[in-house]
């Protein structure tokens, strides 16, 4: 089977990290149409496009896509991510933003191996509120969080069928519900009920500033988590940092329904400061393209993939020696 799957390179390092992913895709073996779309700040820059409707068009009918990074300074912030990023979220129903972090022996906190689902549609990110009297000195700004029932237990259910399907069977909600009295509260109860269709599933419950502090300290206790929007965006983060750098953070912007194509792209953003220099690594951009290979029905050629990139783990160097590195194990 030939898949058609989008090629967004994007901004600063991403046309260098994605390189290094097809690298590797096309030394497994993968049999794909590769469909390019330039897409970013620097086509905004040049056109004042951000996401053309026939560019979406053509995007939907794609079996996958993959992204590198988007964004430069000279572009104003928030008009590619809700543009660009969030549009194909929201018109995709890219719903869930699954992020793996699992540290080898060479890294911080050896021995972690967590999923983390951010709900990808709602929250804070759904785009309501406004301004009220701006640029005065009585300036008003709200920013709402839109949490439905429908788009929380769809995540939460996703969360706990993952969880069931993982060895542990472990799932953890983090929120914020003793000061979010209503989202949160939504969640909570949400989750509980759910909770109750998986007896073979154990859960916990925390508070998102203290889950910061478990990802530092104890890690290990984690299996699956699940949590909003927002939380999630800032805890997947320091999730990478903790478990051998945003280098090596990879993510899915899945759409489990597969009405339409899912996305994939590392979390390390686009980088500016070291684009063109062949610093970054692509590992991120490596374990994205295997996160895309297993939801397409991939696994024989996503497995040897992670197999070589477990080999290589130690091997250091710039951007396009290490994926020579990675292709070469194959």
């Amino acid at each position: 089977m030939t898949h058609r799957i989008g090629i967004i390179g994007g901004d600063g390092i991403g046309p260098e990290v994605v390189a290094e992913a097809l690298k590797v895709v096309d030394a497994a073996g993968l049999a794909y149409e590769p469909v390019p779309f330039d897409l970013g700040g620097s086509r905004y820059l040049r056109d004042g496009a951000v996401l053309p409707d026939a560019d979406l068009e053509a995007i939907s009918r794609l079996d996958a896509v993959l992204l590198g990074a988007v964004g430069t300074p000279e572009v104003p912030p928030g008009v590619i991510e809700r543009g660009l990023l969030l549009r194909m979220r929201f018109e995709l129903d890219l719903y869930i933003n699954l992020r793996p972090f699992v540290a080898g022996p060479s890294h911080l906190n050896d021995g972690v191996d967590m999923m983390c689902i951010r709900e990808n549609t709602e929250s804070t990110y759904a785009g309501e509120g406004g301004f009220l009297r701006k640029g005065t000195p009585h300036e008003i700004a709200t920013q709402g969080s839109v949490n439905t029932r429908f788009g929380v237990e769809r995540c939460v259910r996703y969360g706990f069928d993952l969880a069931r399907s993982r060895p542990r069977k472990h799932l953890t909600l983090v929120h914020k519900t003793n000061v979010l009295t209503f989202a949160g509260d939504l969640w909570e109860r949400t989750f509980n009920e759910v909770a109750t269709e998986y007896p073979d599933v154990t859960t916990a419950y925390n508070h998102v500033d203290a889950a910061c502090i478990h990802f530092v300290q104890d890690p290990g206790r984690y299996d699956v988590i699940v949590t909003e929007n927002l939380f999630g965006d800032i805890l997947t983060d320091l999730g990478g940092a903790v478990a051998g750098g945003i280098g090596r953070a990879a993510s899915g912007n899945l759409n489990p329904a597969r009405t339409g194509p899912s996305l994939f792209e590392p979390v390390h953003g686009s980088a500016p400061d070291i684009a063109g220099q062949a610093k970054a690594d692509p590992r991120a951009a490596v374990i994205s393209a295997v996160m895309m290979l297993e939801f397409l029905g991939e696994d024989t050629i996503a497995t040897r993939i992670r197999t070589a990139l477990a080999a290589t783990d130690h091997v250091t160097g710039s951007t396009p020696e290490i994926g020579d590195a990675i292709a070469g194990a194959l």
